[in-house]
């Protein structure tokens, strides 16, 4: 894995605030984006996008490995589909999925990482 482990958690500590956002103003809109649109939000898409391309497509794979669509030992077939299909929206689809936080956590998880270590 290219991406540091500690831009991970930075980007899951920032995810892990806008969910606790989310539930304080949460008007039970289940059709509403999974992080509505505030400066916080917009500040977190920000940095995912100063993110190389290869960094972005990697948070893509660690939460689809933190899903289960793929396994630890898909990680290149994992990294090159995200690649193709999110080249350049990483950061919107990365802040559409409802469980970013337990995605990218599982994902590390399963990489055999942990922000745990970082601390």
């Amino acid at each position: 894995m290219d991406i540091a482990v500690d831009t991970v958690c930075f980007i899951i500590g920032k995810a892990r605030e806008l969910v606790i956002d989310e539930r304080e103003t949460d008007d039970d809109d289940d059709d509403a984006p999974a992080f509505a649109s505030s400066p916080e939000q917009d500040e977190l898409k920000e940095f995912i996008d100063t993110l190389d391309e290869s960094e972005q497509a990697e948070l893509v794979a660690l939460a689809w490995i933190g899903q289960g669509t793929f396994t630890d030992e898909d990680w290149d077939e994992a990294v090159e589909t995200a690649l193709e299909e999110h080249p350049k929206a990483a950061a919107e689809y990365l802040l559409s999925l409802p469980l970013l936080v337990d995605d990218l956590e599982a994902g590390l998880e399963e990489l055999g990482l942990s922000c745990d270590d970082e601390d």
